[in-house]
């Protein structure tokens, strides 16, 4: 198959693809920083398939675009379209552990039921006050001044809790008028502030001492080992693409410090 990108930092071209927005933003906001593409294998930089019946087979088309940064190891997104059943963005920026600073993670997927809206800043070490300080008070208004606008998306299932800050932003949003309204009006500038709160922390980051570098990097690791292994996407591109190819995706692409 054809691939129709030569690196990671190259434009996503999906049609239709439902999330593009937040990909956009994200490249503009992350622009202040000097960027290089992040080293993604070609196989991964863009996959196609098809589903549904021989006689009226549906596309599906994956693209993953990252790039890397003085302080930012991997930011990366995976943009996935299938037909009208599926539009997924999972966005994870990843710092590097020699600075004090969480994850930066929005998952937003599309499906027939209605939209599953996941943003936060997440701590490698959740119960470590030096790393916390920094962002879980300040950006306590930000969560509360959103979510209080937005449907809640349930409970958390007790083993994540550990992964996720208490600014979880975390809905279900129906499909239709009221969805698109809630999106726009609410998701955007959600989005916004937390990324740029989030930039902002990373600009203003101080390099740790190795000591402390090596604590946060055991942090991270765990982080990533679960997310891994409890990846929700794992069925969906499974279904897609096979068991060998996500599994090479998931571990050496989509959470490959582990």
């Amino acid at each position: 198959m054809k691939n129709i990108r030569n690196n990671s930092i190259e434009p996503i071209s999906i049609h239709n693809w439902y999330w593009s927005y937040f990909l956009d933003e994200t490249i503009k906001k992350l622009s202040i920083f000097k960027s290089s593409p992040y080293p993604i294998e070609n196989d991964f930089l863009c996959r196609e398939s098809f589903f549904g019946s021989s006689s009226n087979p549906k596309k599906v088309i994956l693209q993953t675009w990252g790039i890397q940064t003085e302080k930012i190891r991997q930011a990366r997104c995976v943009c996935l379209q299938a037909g009208e059943i599926a539009s997924v963005m999972n966005l994870v920026i990843s710092p590097f552990n020699n600075y004090d600073l969480p994850f930066f993670g929005a998952d937003f997927v599309t499906l027939p039921n209605g939209h599953l809206i996941a943003l936060d800043l997440q701590p490698a070490l959740k119960d470590d006050m030096i790393h916390t300080l920094y962002f879980v008070g300040k950006l306590k208004n930000i969560h509360n001044n959103w979510q209080s606008k937005l449907p809640s998306g349930g409970d958390i299932p007790l083993e994540a809790r550990q992964y996720f800050s208490p600014n979880f932003l975390w809905s279900r949003i129906p499909l239709g008028a009221e969805g698109e309204k809630l999106i726009n009006q609410i998701i955007k500038p959600a989005f916004d502030d937390y990324l740029d709160f989030f930039l902002n922390l990373v600009a203003n980051a101080k390099k740790n001492s190795p000591e402390r570098s090596s604590k946060v990097l055991i942090g991270q690791k765990k982080y990533m080992r679960y997310r891994a292994k409890k990846d929700p996407a794992r069925g969906m591109l499974r279904g897609y693409f096979g068991s060998k190819w996500t599994e090479r995706y998931i571990n050496n692409i989509l959470f490959d410090l582990q």
